[in-house]
């Protein structure tokens, strides 16, 4: 899952145009959102759509688990890895 982990926080830094952010700054399990990683609603908005398109993931905003997904990389992974193992 380490290769999966640096392809997500890559993902993250170019989808949002993280300028003084590198990859390797973003720890595994440090939030993504508000005092972590610091990204806001609309970050997660183009990030989920950055996933659907590398990933092929169907999100539903009506899922009630899916904040849990988008809390750190190690949740996205378990997303990927989730929908992986389902094709």
């Amino acid at each position: 899952m380490n290769d999966l982990k640096l392809e997500i926080k890559r993902l993250i830094v170019e989808v949002l145009s993280l300028e003084d952010v590198r990859p390797e700054d973003i720890q595994d399990d440090a939030p993504l959102f508000n005092e972590g990683l610091g990204l806001d609603s609309i970050d997660a908005l183009e990030l989920g759509v950055a996933l659907r398109k590398r990933y092929q993931i169907r999100l539903e905003a009506n899922d009630a688990g899916i904040r849990d997904y988008f809390r750190n990389v190690t949740s996205l992974c378990r997303l990927v890895e989730r929908y992986r193992g389902s094709t």
